[in-house]
């Protein structure tokens, strides 16, 4: 089991390159960046790929119907990114007609072209099970670690050499906690979200820890559910000095 660390593309190359030798130092296994319209997630892997000599590097995730396989490729050989560092994370997307065959051909033109690891970020039970069994294993998101343990034994028993890995929102700081609750509220807006939640029967929040107590007492969980448990940080504000203060506070064995 390994802790990593989860931030936004949005917070840029810059940045990126200062936070991830402290990412490092820390202890943490990964760095995983979203990729969000704002923000280049493989442009800021670059830039932390030349801070670290370590830091697995991981996306998570690069949306193939905004950002098409072919892209991702041809972005992942100009940055030159450590192969034997990397894992690149694919998702569907917001469009969800084809979302199947969509990453299935993703991971085709990946395995072709780039080094390194593929992972799918997951919801559902088809997009899980094909992520299992043709990637390298699958990112959860959203879920408690019940439902993550449950979920990481479906996949294993699809592909046994299957990889599981799940976000966790994560404040601690206390300035932190109306953003988080802020973002738990966005997704809970959205219908496939809203639907598991409801499923899990427990709001969006509950899927987070939502203060320092929060993360001592519910991380065990999430350790013996999957293989990677990835700290998303919310943070009170988005400048270097705020996601240092995370890592200090939620280094591995701090």
């Amino acid at each position: 089991m390994t802790v990593s660390l989860g931030v936004a593309g949005s917070l840029g190359p810059d940045l990126l390159a200062r936070l991830a030798p402290a990412v490092e130092d820390a202890g943490f296994a990964a760095l995983w960046i979203n990729d969000t319209p704002g923000g280049d997630a493989l442009a800021g892997l670059a830039a932390a790929a030349r801070t670290t000599s370590r830091l697995r590097l991981a996306t998570g995730v690069i949306p193939v119907d905004r950002r098409p396989a072919p892209a991702i490729a041809d972005a992942v050989e100009a940055a030159d990114l450590p192969a034997e560092r990397l894992v690149l994370g694919i998702g569907s997307g917001a469009a969800r007609e084809g979302a199947l065959d969509r990453v299935s051909d993703a991971v085709e033109v990946l395995r072709a072209r780039v080094g390194g690891r593929i992972v799918v970020g997951a919801l559902g039970p088809r997009m899980r099970r094909l992520g299992a069994e043709r990637s390298d294993g699958i990112l959860l998101n959203w879920v408690t670690a019940e439902t993550a343990a449950a979920q990481a034994r479906e996949a294993r028993a699809a592909s046994a050499g299957a990889s599981v890995a799940v976000y966790v929102r994560t404040a601690v700081d206390p300035a932190a906690r109306s953003r988080l609750e802020e973002e738990a509220g966005r997704y809970a807006t959205f219908p496939n979200y809203a639907a598991n939640f409801a499923r899990m029967g427990v709001p969006a929040v509950a899927t987070t820890f939502p203060d320092a107590a929060a993360l001592a007492e519910g991380l065990p969980a999430y350790e013996r559910a999957v293989d990677e448990v990835v700290l998303r940080a919310v943070t009170p504000t988005d400048d270097l000095d705020a996601y240092l203060a995370f890592v200090a506070a939620t280094a591995p064995g701090a």
